[in-house]
Order: structure tokens, then sequence, then C-alpha cells
């Protein structure tokens, strides 16, 4: 950053922070009760830090209320927010348990706007940041965000980065809590689900919330705490996914020849791997296809399923590898607010949050492929070692170790959050707010049943002693010779002398027999497994200040001009250190290495509002709105961000608006500075003959390129690898920041001669240039052969064998390579009528169509299409129906989207008969709810609902398009004493 720039800002940032300070000393001068700048029907909206009408906003936004939350029925915010057209692709529970997610992020519930990711997401509590609980990054967990206190929830998904900062790319999520609470209120709800299956795992709920003036009303203290359960769902809980009934789509058996009225995939079930058991598949030839079992019997391999897998037969169901639905979550949240006025113009706030979680969910066991055990092992049975061929001197064996402990992990997240400022008003038109925010979140993750490989394979390295005549560790006897038969798997990746224990006799080495399941020592065992203990801490420090009103001496024909001006100084911190046994490589989780990094940022900031016309004829109003900021990185140095908006209303029943933006996005910290460390991730290799036109019309050409230059037939290459494949990934602090260029276009109707009708449409259309994406294994194995040519940063991560051509390693990196398109059309309909003597009835609509989703992974890459793919559906929307009468109240939601494909658009153009008609595309979304409320005396309401009454069940091999949890009942109280049901004080 130049160094005039740099002290420019400095200079702005500065004289902004004295300005505030001038302004609360003057405030606390005076006497007098000023008038309030803004009207009661003026509130400050999501996306403008400007009092006025949410109808005289230019920027869309949806704003969810407490009471629909409540109709719903949930207990955890993002269960319900998923309905949501613009948050359709968040993560709940339900994505982040089992093998679906990486280490340390099981059990977060991550918001997604526009499915353009959770990074490009701002999370906001009552306007102001929050510390994330992913370390690394900026993710939110919202099961910290306290259901019961939330007043209301503002989705606004245009370019909002000029008002609240990076992070705000797609939008912002801003959740506005409950204040100026006063008495007493309680709430608690229990709910089971219905499914089929041996486990019906249940949700509890229960919140207490209390407040009080004090000082003669001048302040106020409200205080709640709250505690949510959600029960362990396991996939074998639910019979469609429990052993030989799981199916999923696999390639089929009788279309070796591709014949293009065949569908390559199709539904099969009792599916297995086809080279490792449970109990030990044991090869005696070496030819990487297994012969016996461990008894001595033929290993069967009844219906090859290429590449990995075998309908019937000895080996393990891949049902067994698919680890929990949803993970066991138990959160606490206590929270407090306070403010008190200490003069007429200075108001003094606060707020503390504590909030802890533990979640606990099982993953996979440790898998083995191609032990070598020789043929002095005491435990090979005779009849196997009769077999062995002299000049191979032992067998190989694969094995799923379920008998040794399903790898699971158990997670610990504490989170504290403080707030403490001033506001008040200098005179009627003018305002002002200060206030320090700081989060912190600390979490231990526990990796329970990993494995120490030295000792696993010192505990297999087992002979006959000869003075007791019993099994033991060759190691204890001749510590030499440790794990000589597995010198290049124990230390080709982390070099000589790095033990977990000291052979020898004392070593504590037991012999382990791992050629039948449960047959090991459970001694053996226990010494060779152990629980890794990961610990993180994220911190965030945020000042921030702004006054903002109405210029004096100046007005236009609409009225005054308003403006905001403001200066925010950020920091954030994390920090991860993984178990001394990882960091050194010996087990079978991954190498990973402690993780360090932060960031500063200073920023200054604007907002101006030009009301340029009102009561005028065809101009009821027509104002013009603009923000800008500028930012500081420690890491990228200079940014700038901007927004222009417009608002017209000709009439009184019609607002037409509209915005224009640029936003940024800087790098996350796990983007810039994670180090290098191990991933294993499974690739299906592209340039398998088999493939070739699933994906760009580049993929043949390519790939005969790359194996015929090491000697392979591109016509004849099959990947028969079903292993995990070992690769490093890492950041990248050469990463600028992305850019995205936003606009929208809309109309809000409210006729006045249809009175309770408020309709909304707007398009909107959103481009991300220069963004960072670190692709997984598998993509970047797609992305380097799909483009056109090889000489791009994706073939650079990838390596091959040079004997057979199968890829054997990857680099994963961030990179300013891609960019990202949508566009569509928001749409929200509101009526509520009262015919006499009926009650009330509430009409709520929000839908979305989708018309664009386009992902392009470099500057000459194809464009990919992701439009009507995975959680892009062409149409969305949640429908939500209300009769109130007192007592009573009914309520009836419906929550659908369309059809969306199961294969990428590529690969369907370039192969149409991937699968068959009923198979290409998943289902569509069709749920419904209702719940039924009815108020008592003293203040006690009893309600009760189902949730996905007809019981839609997930679509083939998915949990999607629905949760696996199923039908879901529950009922709940609530007993409220409380005068001020908490509206927020503004």
């Amino acid at each position: 950053m130049p160094k005039e720039v740099r002290s420019h800002h400095f200079l702005v940032a500065g004289l902004a922070l004295s300005v505030l300070l001038w302004m609360v000393q003057a405030a606390q001068a005076q006497e007098s009760t000023r008038t309030q700048s803004a009207g009661p029907e003026e509130v400050i909206v999501t996306g403008s830090r400007l009092r006025q009408p949410d109808i005289d906003t230019s920027n869309p936004t949806v704003s969810i209320n407490a009471q629909s939350i409540e109709l719903a029925g949930t207990t955890n915010l993002t269960d319900y927010l998923t309905n949501q057209p613009a948050l359709i692709g968040s993560m709940d529970s339900t994505r982040t348990s089992g093998s679906a997610v990486s280490s340390g992020s099981r059990g977060l519930n991550l918001l997604n706007l526009r499915n353009l990711g959770i990074q490009r997401t701002l999370v906001l509590v009552d306007g102001r940041r929050h510390v994330a609980q992913l370390p690394q990054t900026a993710a939110v967990d919202i099961g910290t965000i306290p259901i019961d206190l939330v007043e209301r929830v503002d989705i606004a998904t245009g370019g909002v980065s000029a008002v609240y900062g990076a992070d705000a790319v797609s939008g912002v999520v801003n959740f506005i809590m409950k204040k100026n609470f006063e008495g007493l209120a309680v709430r608690s709800q229990y709910g089971q689900h219905a499914a089929s299956g041996s486990s019906k795992p249940a949700n509890w709920h229960v919140a207490v919330t209390a407040g009080t003036n004090f000082a003669d009303g001048r302040g106020n203290f409200s205080a709640a705490v709250e505690h949510t359960r959600e029960g362990r769902l396991k996939a074998a809980d639910r019979d469609y996914l429990r052993g030989t009934k799981y199916r999923r789509l696999q390639r089929n058996p009788d279309d070796t020849n591709d014949d293009p009225n065949v569908p390559d995939e199709i539904p099969l079930n009792n599916l297995r791997y086809f080279d490792s058991s449970r109990e030990g598949s044991i090869d005696i030839d070496f030819d990487r296809v297994p012969d016996l079992r461990p008894n001595g019997a033929p290993y069967e391999i009844t219906r090859f399923i290429p590449p990995f897998y075998t309908q019937g037969g000895t080996g393990t169901l891949i049902a067994d590898y698919i680890g929990d639905l949803r993970a066991q979550t138990e959160n606490t949240v206590t929270s407090a607010f306070a403010h008190y006025q200490l003069a007429d113009s200075v108001n003094l706030f606060g707020e503390a949050k504590y909030a802890h979680s533990n979640v606990f969910s099982a993953i996979q066991p440790t898998y083995d492929y191609y032990i070598y055990l020789p043929q002095d092992n005491p435990f090979i049975p005779a009849s196997i070692r009769s077999l062995i061929d002299p000049d191979l001197g032992g067998i190989r064996v694969n094995r799923d170790n379920f008998d040794l402990g399903v790898r699971a992990e158990d997670n610990t997240r504490d989170t504290w959050r403080t707030v403490v400022g001033l506001d008040g008003d200098i005179s009627p038109g003018l305002r002002y707010e200060v206030s320090y925010v700081y989060g912190q979140t600390e979490v231990e993750s526990i990796s329970i049943n990993n494995r120490f490989n030295d000792r696993f394979f010192a505990a297999l390295d087992a002979i006959t002693d000869p003075s007791t005549g019993q099994p033991v560790c060759r190691s204890n006897l001749d510590p030499s010779s440790l794990l000589a038969p597995y010198q290049g798997f124990a230390f080709g990746r982390y070099g000589p002398g790095e033990l977990s224990f000291t052979p020898g006799a004392n070593s504590g080495c037991l012999p382990l027999n791992i050629l039948g399941e449960g047959v090991a020592n459970p001694a053996a065992v226990e010494w060779v497994m152990t629980d890794g203990r990961t610990t993180s801490k994220l911190t965030q420090h945020v000042i921030s200040g702004f006054v903002s009103g109405d210029l004096p001496y100046v007005e236009l024909p609409g009225g005054g001009i308003a403006v905001v001006v403001g200066a925010e100084w950020r920091r954030e911190t994390s920090r991860s250190t993984p178990p001394a046994e990882n960091q050194a490589g010996l087990t079978f989780n991954n190498v990973l290495f402690p993780t360090r990094g932060d960031f500063d940022v200073k920023e200054v900031f604007t907002e101006v509002r030009l009301p340029v016309l009102k009561d005028r004829p065809f101009a009821d109003l027509l104002q013009l709105t603009g923000a800008l900021r500028f930012s500081d990185y420690t890491t990228i140095g200079n940014t700038t961000t901007w927004n222009l908006g417009a608002t017209w209303a000709p009439l009184l029943d019609v607002t037409f608006r509209g915005t224009l933006a640029q936003s940024v996005r800087a790098p996350n910290i796990e983007e810039l500075f994670d180090p290098q460390g191990e991933t294993f991730q499974a690739i299906a290799d592209p340039c398998d003959a088999t493939r070739l036109n699933n994906g760009s019309s580049y993929r043949a050409a390519n790939c005969a390129t790359i194996l015929s230059a090491l000697g392979i037939d591109p016509a004849t290459y099959r990947d028969m690898n079903s292993a995990y494949i070992s690769g490093v990934q890492h950041g990248n602090a050469a990463l600028s920041e992305e850019t995205a260029k936003s606009w929208t276009v809309g109309a809000v109707f409210r006729p006045g001669f249809f009175r309770g009708l408020a309709v909304s449409v707007d398009l909107y259309d959103l481009k991300i240039k220069d963004a960072i994406n670190r692709p997984e294994a598998q993509t970047l194995a797609d992305s380097c052969i799909d483009q056109p040519n090889l000489d791009n940063v994706f073939c650079a991560g990838l390596t091959r064998d040079p004997v057979d051509g199968r890829i054997n390693s990857f680099v994963l990196q961030p990179e300013n390579v891609a960019s990202f398109r949508t566009r569509g059309v928001d749409f929200n309909i509101n009526y509520q009528f009262r015919p006499t003597g009926l009650g009330t009835f509430s009409f709520v609509l929000a839908g979305n169509y989708l018309s664009k989703l386009t992902f392009i992974d470099t500057p000459d890459a194809d464009v990919e299409d992701n439009r009507t793919t995975k959680y892009s559906p062409k149409w969305q929307n949640t429908l939500g129906l209300t009769w109130a009468a007192s007592p009573v109240k009914i309520h009836y939601g419906f929550n659908y989207f369309s059809k969306t494909k199961r294969y990428s658009l590529v690969n369907l153009a370039g192969d149409p008969d991937l699968a068959s008609p009923d198979n290409i595309e998943f289902n569509a979304r069709s749920t419904h709810d209702v719940q039924v409320a009815v108020d008592l005396v003293g203040g006690v309401n009893l309600y009760a609902g189902v949730n996905n009454i007809t019981n839609q069940k997930p679509d083939l091999d998915t949990i999607y398009p629905v949760s696996p949890v199923g039908r879901f009942l529950y009922m709940g109280a609530k007993f409220n004493l409380a005068n001020n049901l908490g509206s927020p004080s503004e």
C-alpha cells in the first residue's frame, strides 16, 4: 500500500474517532431530553445504518420474525433457515456428521447464501460481527445463537460489503435479538423422530428468560439460559440404509461396451468392497485380488461391479461405512443484556454470552490394504501357510478393522462473546454509537480410536517365542528387527527414528491377530489404539463507531440528507495444535501441523441517503442511496467496496428499487496460513477408459497425451484402486482478494384496494472474479484434463505412477483462479386478513427462480453450469398458512424445491445414458408440516406438531433432498409472565 494512501486512511480514521469521542463528552453534558430524530415507524434495517422505514430500502431483505420460527417447531435455527430459498445450500447438523466433513467441523451449523460458500456469507448479531467456531475461518455456528431470544432474522442478499465489510460477498444474515425483557418466560419442547428403525433419537429443548427494569425505568437487565439436545442418528437406524438393503447407483455390469441404449449406472443393493472384508481377505499370489478367507474358505467375488465393488460375496458391506447421519449434540447458551441511561443522550449498553457445546459423531474404522504377514507369523492357519509361495514368503491381507474400534470425534466448543458500547442522540437529527466486541472460541477435538501405526505393525509382526511356544512381538526379542517387513509403509513418509514406544522386552507390545473378526487380544488392541487431542483457539476484537443523521442546513425537496460516517478496527486470530503423534506422522489419521494465523483490518466507511422527491405527482418517494468503505488489511493491503441504490414510488401502492454494488472478500486465515498437512481422498480417475465421455470435449485428448507419455494405452487403461490416495494441502500466502459485482432490480406492491397484501419481486445478478478456490482431489483430477490444455494449475498438483499410470499423490492449495456467477428472481408474498368473526388468516410465501449458476475453473476454461444440480434447484419456495382465533392457532407449512440433476451437466452432455431417466434426477423436496397451539389461562401455551408429515425419505444413496431424520413429532409448553415480550430497543 503506498505510504501516502496509508496516511490518508489513518488520518480519516483518526478524525472519525476524535469526532466520536467529542460527541460522547458533549452528550454527557446534556441536561435536557432531546427529541428522537426518527419517528416510531423508523428502524435500523439490515443493509444500512440509517434509520428509515423498511419499505424505503433499496436493498432486498427478507425478514423472518420469531413467531414464524416458533410455528416451525424446530429447536435448531439452521433446520428452519435451510428452508429459505437463499439459504438452501446451508449445512445443518445432518450435513456435518459422520464421514461427510473433515475433522473439527462435525456438529456445526453453517449458513451458505446463494450456494456461493460459507466463507462468503457474513453472519451478524444485532448488526455486529460474531466470533467463528470453525478454526481458521469466519464461519459462525448458528447453534451458538439462542433461538428463544431471536426477535427476527434479516436475510440481505444484495451487495452489503460497503456497510458491513468483507465476507458479505453473497450477503448478510443478521440475527436481531430480543432486549428490554421484563418478567419471566419458560419454554420446554420434546420431539422424537418417528421414522422406522431400531432407534428414534429425540430432541429436547428448554429455555428460561427473565428480566427487570431498574432506576425508574432508565435501565433494564435481562438474562436467559437455553439447553438443546439433538439425539444421535446412525445409518443403521434407518432400514433403507442398513446392511444389504442399502442401494446406490453403481456401474452397470451388463453395459461393458457402453451401449447408448443401456444406462451406465443402475441402482444395486448388497454392494461390498471387492478386495477387503471385516475379517480380512487374503491374497496368496500377490495379484491384488483376494483368494481366501482367514478360515481357509475361498474368498467370494460373486458379481464384480467395476471399479471397486462386488454385489454379494464376502467383502465388507459399503453400508457399514456410512457412519452417523446426525451427530449427538448438546448446546447450552447463557446470555445477558443490559442498558442504562447515564444521561439524557448517553446510553450505556452491554451484552455477554457463553455457549458450551458438545458433539459426538462416529465416522469409520481404520482400514488396511495389502498388509504383508511373513510365513513365520504364528496366527496364519496351517492350511493357508501350506499354500504360501516360498518365493513370496508370506501373504497379503486387506481388512476393515471394525473390531478394533470405529473412529469417532468428540468436539467440545466454548464460546464467549461480550459487547459494550455507548449510543445516544447528539441532536434531534443526529445520533452516534461506539462499541467494542470481543469474542473467543476454544475447541477441544478428541479423535477416538485413532491408531499408532508403528505399534500396529510391530504387533502384527509376530513370531513364536522359542522359550514359551507362544506368539510374541518380534521386536520384543530383537529390537533391531523392528518393523522390518513394513519398513516402507511405516517410515516412508515420516523419516526414521520416530516411534511412539521403545522396542525391547519391556515395550508393552502384544502380538495382534487380524485373521478373523473379533479374534484380537483386547490388551493388544488397547496398546495399538489411541485417542488424540487437538486444541484450537479463535479470538475476535472489533472496535467500531459511527455517527448517523441528517445534515444540518441542507435539505432536498424530499427531505433532509441523511449520512453515516464511521470507522472500524478488527483483529482476528486462530491457533490450532494437533496431537504430537499426528504431527510426527505416527498415526492412522492425517499428518497435521500446528496452524497459526492472524490479521488486522482498519476501515472507514460512509453512507448517504438523498431524498430527491416526496409526496409529488408520480413521485410519492424518490431517493438515492450510496455507501463506500475503504479497508486496509495487514495481509493483502487496500480494498474498496461500494454500493449505489435507488428507490422510486410513483404511487403509494408501488415501489421500484434497485442496487449496484462492488463487494470484496479477503482470504481467510486457512486460505493464507494453513501449513502443509496430509489428507486422504478418493479419486475416480477421469482417464479411466469408461469415463472419457464424462467430461469436457478436451478430456479424451488430454488423457491420451498423459497416458501415452507413460507408455500406457488410453483405450484400455483401467483404474482399479479402491483405496484413498494420500496427498497434501496447504495455504497460499500469495492470495489476493476476490471481487464481486452485483445488481438487483425489483418492485414492492402494497395495493390500497387489497389491504393486508404485500408482494415483492427482485431480480439479482452476482458475479465473482478472482475467486479463491481450493478444489477437492476429485475436482483437481477432473479439472486437470477438462481444460483446453494440460498447462494449468490443476495438472501441476497431480502425480501419476510411472509404471501403471494411476494417480498416486496430489497437492491442494487455494488459488485466485475461479469465477462464479449466479442470477435469479426472488419473490415474496405476505397477506393477512380478518374476516368478521373468523379470526385472523396469514399467508406467507417466499420463493426463488434460479436462472443461472455457473463456475469457471480458470480464465480459459469452459463454463461449468451448476444450475439444477444438487442444492441448486430451478424452483424453491416455502409457504406458511396460519389461522388464529383465540385461544387456538393452527399453522401449516410447505417446503418445496424442484428436481435436481444427480450428475453434472457436463457429464450428462458427454454421456447422456449415465443413468435411466428415473435416476438422472433427484426427487423434488416436498415436505408438509403442521402445528396446533392453544392458549390457556395464566400465560400458559401448549402446542404440538408434526414435521414432514408424509415421511418423505432421502433419495437413493443420499441424505438429500430431505433430512434422513424422517417424520418428526413434537410437543411443548410455554409459560409467560412477561410484561414486555422483548422487542428490540432502538
